[in-house]
């Protein structure tokens, strides 16, 4: 009985978290950055953002960012969702029913996301080497990641990937090359490991 009050409360504390970090979020984003959210967005801890004037961020229906280490989340979030246009025409765009948690997206060109993607806790998403006046700086490259990918635990995706539809990234994979659709791939580099038959998924 004890242990049950002690879940209700933790779970009412989660939702109300939920709704203020959402009604939140949503004013600065949309008021103060100037960023799309489609309908039935929600936030649990504060979205970091830098966002360059002349840039894009547009966020899809349906999509869920925890920031917060003390949510349902407990695989372990060791840092907000962070979303960083650099420069101008930069631009992020994140599909429909997609969930990040901890997660870092920084585009100098572009990041696409599509719908359904699940951004597993603490994973890294960039479309450049950041440093510019570096000369070991190479060029940054576009990012596509395609419909229902499941990048896992402490995933780093880097500049010019693309990840096919339905495609699985095992945990603490580093993905420096494109990797097809509905294939289990992971490594450092990540590697495919085999083909997935999604109708038995």
């Amino acid at each position: 009985m004890f242990f049950m009050k002690i879940t209700t409360i933790k779970y009412v504390r989660n939702k109300c978290n939920t709704f203020f970090w959402t009604i939140y979020n949503k004013i600065r984003l949309r008021y103060f950055w100037k960023i799309e959210i489609g309908k039935d967005s929600s936030f649990n801890g504060i979205l970091c953002i830098w966002k360059n004037s002349k840039s894009q961020i547009t966020i899809g229906n349906g999509c869920m960012f925890i920031s917060n280490a003390n949510t349902r989340n407990l695989v372990g979030i060791n840092r907000k969702c962070i979303l960083n246009t650099q420069r101008p025409g930069s631009k992020i765009i994140i599909g429909n029913n997609t969930g990040l948690s901890g997660t870092v997206i920084s585009s100098a060109i572009s990041v696409e996301i599509g719908n359904n993607v699940k951004c597993g806790a603490n994973t890294q998403i960039m479309d450049s080497d950041w440093h510019p006046e570096d000369p070991r700086s190479g060029t940054p490259k576009s990012i596509i990641i395609h419909n229902n990918v499941w990048l896992g635990l402490n995933v780093v995706v880097l500049k010019g990937v693309t990840i096919g539809e339905n495609t699985v990234i095992g945990a603490n994979s580093v993905v420096t090359k494109s990797i097809p659709a509905n294939v289990l791939a992971a490594g450092n580099p990540c590697k495919v490991i085999k083909p997935l038959n999604i109708e038995n998924r």
